[in-house]
């Protein structure tokens, strides 16, 4: 399988209810480097997995919608706990419609696989991983 991964950030707050998150109760920050990982079997006409360029631009514009956000009051939200991991589906399910409507150019639809990485520190890290064919 071929891979082609770009790399973003993005800054947030956001606060977490339940004794679990402990000291994260509280309305706290988060700078979240990005990755996305496209995958595919087979390279494209032009030897290539997806247009870098346009994947950039896209992972950039999907972020900006949470750029310097508190979560706690994102739509997108609303009904579950901004969690690392909720949020790399949440980047996931935005890049998948992002693929869908062609925004990552025609190479983009021979994309097979994706996975998208939230390093919330140099230790820890969250990620979603998804076949984008049914």
């Amino acid at each position: 399988m071929y891979a082609v991964e770009v790399r973003d950030h993005v800054m947030i707050a956001h606060s977490f209810k339940g004794e679990v998150f402990g000291p994260a109760q509280k309305l706290h920050g988060a700078t979240y480097v990005v990755d996305a990982c496209f995958m595919r079997p087979e390279l494209d006409e032009h030897d290539i997995v997806v247009d870098i360029g346009l994947a950039t631009e896209t992972l950039k514009q999907i972020l900006s919608a949470i750029n310097f956000a508190n979560l706690d009051e994102h739509p997108a939200f609303q009904t579950r706990r901004s969690t690392t991991e909720v949020v790399s589906r949440w980047v996931f399910d935005q890049l998948a419609a992002a693929i869908k409507v062609g925004k990552l150019g025609p190479s983009a639809s021979g994309l097979q696989r994706m996975k998208i990485t939230l390093h919330e520190s140099h230790v820890a890290l969250a990620s979603y991983e998804a076949d984008l064919r049914a």
